[in-house]
């Protein structure tokens, strides 16, 4: 009985003595407006929003989903650095006219590169690196079998072509929409780049 009395003297000690918690409070917010009809109307600019239906076919299509997303995440910066660094490289050699200055500058980029990025590839599963490559063709039009023939010569590019094959992979494979995967992994960019993963 006493808590009771003891509740009800809160309740009005809040009610009554100290009504500052109760007063409504309001807000003005200044915002642009729109006339539709005659009526004055808020109009507030949102940002983009992206929207993704994940459907999924069975628990193996989700899990392909997902692997391929954290697979894009982690090769997806190195592939926009490539190729940036590849249309000044490009840009670079075009001014150089003489081979012997072309091959001394591209031992030049070779070694600055190694040294740059040799422990983030390290740290790639095969897998990512093959999404690597898929994406370095999607950003700059040139499969990695075509830059490599570039940089480095035919001979080259023959030797890790087969290389490759070994590992089940083909250098000259292009990024490709209408496959499954390549479908998934532009679906991954899209999410990655609204910043949802």
């Amino acid at each position: 009985m006493s808590t009771f009395k003891f509740n009800f003297a809160i309740v009005c000690f809040l009610l009554f003595v100290n009504p500052v918690f109760f007063k409504s409070q309001t807000h003005q917010i200044k915002t642009k407006a729109i006339i539709i009809d005659g009526d004055t109307m808020p109009y507030i600019e949102c940002a983009p929003v992206l929207v993704v239906f994940e459907k999924y076919k069975n628990s193996k299509h989700y899990e392909a989903w997902t692997r391929i997303k954290y697979n894009v995440k982690m090769a997806y910066s190195l592939a926009i650095i490539a190729s940036s660094r590849l249309k000044e490289y490009d840009l670079n050699l075009s001014k150089i006219e003489n081979n012997k200055d072309k091959s001394k500058y591209l031992s030049q980029v070779e070694k600055t590169l190694i040294a740059e990025f040799n422990q983030d590839l390290k740290k790639l599963s095969m897998q990512q690196g093959k999404i690597l490559l898929k994406l370095i063709d999607r950003e700059t039009g040139k499969s990695s079998y075509q830059i490599l023939k570039e940089y480095r010569g035919s001979f080259q590019a023959f030797l890790w072509q087969g290389v490759a094959r070994i590992f089940g992979h083909n250098m000259k494979s292009k990024y490709n929409l209408t496959t499954t995967e390549d479908i998934m992994i532009e679906e991954a960019i899209r999410v990655i780049e609204a910043g949802y993963f």
